[in-house]
């Protein structure tokens, strides 16, 4: 029990330490309604536990997140095992997220990157695509925020060098920015 109560305690300690947090999520929600209101895409991508955690929030903007509403225009880019491997494959693990985001990504739209270190070349890669497609770029990202935090156009660490505490606090922070969503949108 001891072991138990240590994380949560760290957990707490942790989410007492999300300084700004306000700050970026109403950044964040204005971003992602401006896309959404002209009937553009929030792409989402991470990989491994930030993976899971994109499909998650992609899917609450697809179905729904606190009352039934309209479906909200949302992909996960890391769900499509036939693309991941071939592009892994013909090209680079690297370009996975790039070529999706080369092919369907259109000014106007905003890409969502997750990830717990910063430094995911392949997030990097969908970065500079994304850039010169005119997408918006927000990433959540933990420990010092690695090299995304320089190239994203808005980001937020979370303090941490501790995976499971920064993935924790990636998902309740995407679910905060969910519900705003949906209160900006005036869906609910």
């Amino acid at each position: 029990m001891n072991t138990l109560k240590n994380i949560i305690d760290d957990h707490i300690k942790v989410i007492n330490n999300l300084d700004n947090l306000d700050i970026f999520v109403k950044k964040a929600v204005n971003i992602i309604s401006k896309s959404l209101t002209k009937n553009k895409n929030v792409f989402w991508c991470g990989n491994g536990g930030s993976a899971a955690d994109s499909q998650h929030l992609a899917a609450e903007f697809l179905g729904r997140f606190t009352k039934d509403r309209v479906p909200l225009n949302s992909i996960a880019l890391n769900t499509d095992t036939s693309t991941l491997t071939c592009i892994s494959n013909d090209y680079s693990f690297d370009k996975i997220f790039s070529r999706q985001v080369d092919a369907i990504g259109n000014k106007g739209d905003t890409l969502i990157l997750i990830s717990t270190s910063g430094n995911s070349k392949n997030l990097i890669e969908a970065i500079k695509i994304a850039k010169g497609k005119k997408i918006k770029t927000i990433s959540l990202l933990g420990k010092n925020g690695g090299k995304i935090k320089k190239i994203s156009d808005l980001s937020y660490i979370v303090k941490s060098d501790v995976t499971a505490r920064i993935q924790e606090c990636h998902i309740m922070i995407g679910h905060i920015i969910c519900g705003e969503v949906e209160k900006n949108l005036k869906l609910v």
